[in-house]
């Protein structure tokens, strides 16, 4: 009977060497995506501060809220829902459902201003199908959408003790606490409790604080920014 040979230390080591290599190209291809996805998100609450003020230095109306915007931007243009409104608010939920709401209304106006890209159809102007393709999207799928701080009510569904200040508030949902953690860092203050940049368990209210936390890394939160 032939003698049977086993692998030696040498060609284990190899191995060994060659998994850790693979592995570590996997886990730093990850890191690469997660890192573009943040860049792509923080982008997002960038620009849209760039659509309100461009929008509002070009036509001196806020986009959704605009009693003017046919003869602004055409006449597809959905109108504000209450007659000659204009009162510098944009009144809804930033998830809205509702069409009519100014925060739904909006996404047309910016790109009738050609400050945004997406549909611009009045017949397309749809809040209420999650799979609309005429609400915004952050990179990670969640949606994307702006609202007046106050509009609403608890407008990011936080209890703080330190509320957020500011006109205007973008919200962004389904984003990883660990990446809530990497976009705070680069628009922030890096806490997510304060400042503002806050961070929660999406889809509500479930604690009395906005800190992410070590056990919050590979959970869903809803981010806002307030400016």
């Amino acid at each position: 009977m032939k003698n049977q040979r086993g692998f030696t230390l040498i060609e284990l080591a190899i191995v060994l060497v060659i998994i850790g290599l693979l592995l570590g190209g996997v886990l730093k291809g990850q890191e690469l995506i997660n890192s573009a996805r943040v860049k792509n998100m923080a982008s997002d609450f960038r620009n849209v501060q760039v659509y309100i003020y461009g929008y509002q230095d070009r036509f001196r109306a806020i986009p959704g809220d605009d009693a003017a915007v046919r003869a602004h931007v055409g006449a597809v243009a959905v109108e504000p829902p209450i007659a000659a409104d204009g009162d510098g608010v944009i009144n809804g939920a930033w998830n809205t459902a509702a069409n009519g709401d100014e925060s739904c209304i909006f996404w047309q106006h910016v790109r009738l201003a050609n400050l945004a890209p997406g549909p611009t159809a009045a017949a397309g102007v749809d809040c209420a199908n999650a799979n609309s393709t005429y609400v915004p999207r952050n990179a990670a799928g969640g949606r994307f959408g702006v609202q007046s701080v106050g509009a609403v009510g608890n407008f990011i569904t936080i209890v703080d003790a330190a509320p957020m200040t500011g006109n205007y508030v973008a919200c962004s949902e389904g984003i990883l606490g660990a990446l809530a953690l990497q976009l705070d860092r680069m628009l922030d203050d890096g806490e997510t409790s304060t400042g503002s940049v806050r961070a929660n368990i999406a889809p509500g209210p479930s604690r009395t604080t906005a800190q992410v936390n070590a056990t919050d890394l590979n959970v869903n939160m809803t981010v806002c920014m307030a400016f």
